[in-house]
């Protein structure tokens, strides 16, 4: 394991730490996402991002209760990793967003730690060691929120545990892990030729995908915002480099929030400033990877919000007010209804099987 030391050499690192999506199952023609924290004002951390797919993934929110049984070798119903898969009972309840059933893109737990899985065309989770647990990719961030309550200890976690790559539908699950938690720390996870590498620090506050990350930080420095106007130079397409500069760059402008309003405004503003208009082509002309939806969490007070691009509503969830005591049912929500608006938690439905 490589962990990276602090990274804050001046002031353009105030803004680093943007969020970042979770694609799991990407196709290499469809680099986006982008993951942004806001954890150095005085009200509350909170944490937005940006999924996008050139269809639905197929989001379901769902509530997990502690206590849930786990097989980190399932990909749905098939077993994908053979030997040693790992098998837990989970510490924390969660509210999640989930990917076509079978992973965790998004989500917090009750303790405040927060989660976002991101496309990343460089990830290598190595040969299978099977004297580790293994954990098929698409539930790495599910894994922990089950288990940790801040970033340290998910950080822990990763000395027991190794991702295994797999494919859903002919896609590989090339993805990055950004963490946060409610007292403000952050890190970004990689798997890069077959070892991983931690960039831990509250400065990381923005993420996009490629290149990896500290290839990211080192294109950053190019940019000066010092002495800031509506003239000064942002890159504008929808490259991940470009976004992860202007994600940065408007982070750093965001004013002091009073109110949780305007807090998740300020999140959700930058969100979708970084978000893919419906039509702009990816990396080979003629493809498409637009925003599917967007997500903003209060950590501090453990709220979840939620708005689909093609719908003119934002819903929220107030998972403190859920019931994640063991036993509980879990609980689903298809966010894909136009008459959902506003605060949605009692309308949540119990299901008679879990996604995983």
């Amino acid at each position: 394991m490589n962990i990276k030391p602090e990274f804050l050499e001046n002031t353009l690192w105030v803004g680093l730490w943007i969020g970042v999506i979770w694609v799991g199952f990407w196709p290499p023609v469809a680099q986006a996402c982008t993951r942004i924290l806001w954890n150095n004002n005085q009200f509350a951390v909170v944490v937005g991002r940006t999924m996008d797919w050139p269809e639905s993934t197929e989001p379901i929110l769902t509530v997990f209760p502690r206590g849930m049984k786990r097989n980190g070798g399932l990909l749905g119903d098939t077993l994908v990793v053979s030997e040693n898969p790992a098998q837990w009972t989970s510490k924390y309840g969660s509210l999640v967003t989930t990917v076509y059933g079978v992973g965790t893109a998004d989500g917090l737990n009750e303790q405040g730690l927060g989660m976002h899985m991101l496309y990343l065309h460089a990830t290598d989770f190595g040969a299978r060691d099977v004297s580790k647990p293994g954990v098929q990719a698409g539930l790495w961030g599910q894994y922990l929120l089950d288990h940790a309550a801040t970033v340290a200890e998910a950080i822990a976690l990763m000395d027991e545990i190794q991702p295994v790559m797999v494919e859903f539908a002919g896609m590989k699950a090339t993805v990055h892990l950004a963490i946060e938690d409610a007292q403000g720390d952050s890190a970004i996870l990689e798997y890069v030729n077959g070892e991983l590498t931690i960039h831990h620090s509250a400065e990381y506050r923005i993420m996009t995908n490629d290149p990896p990350y500290e290839e990211q930080l080192a294109f950053l420095k190019n940019w000066d915002f010092t002495n800031a106007t509506r003239q000064t130079p942002l890159p504008g397409n929808v490259d991940p480099k470009d976004r992860f500069v202007r994600a940065t760059y408007y982070q750093m402008m965001l004013p002091e929030p009073k109110t949780e309003r305007e807090a998740i405004a300020g999140i959700l503003a930058i969100a979708r400033n970084v978000s893919v208009p419906f039509g702009a082509p990816n990396h080979i002309p003629g493809s498409l990877y637009n925003t599917e939806y967007r997500t903003a969490m209060n950590l501090t007070h453990r709220r979840y919000f939620f708005e689909l691009s093609n719908s003119p509503n934002v819903v929220w969830i107030d998972l403190e007010q859920l019931n994640v005591n063991p036993g509980a049912p879990v609980l689903t929500l298809d966010p894909d209804d136009i008459e959902l608006s506003g605060n949605v938690t009692t309308k949540f439905q119990p299901v008679d099987k879990a996604p995983f």
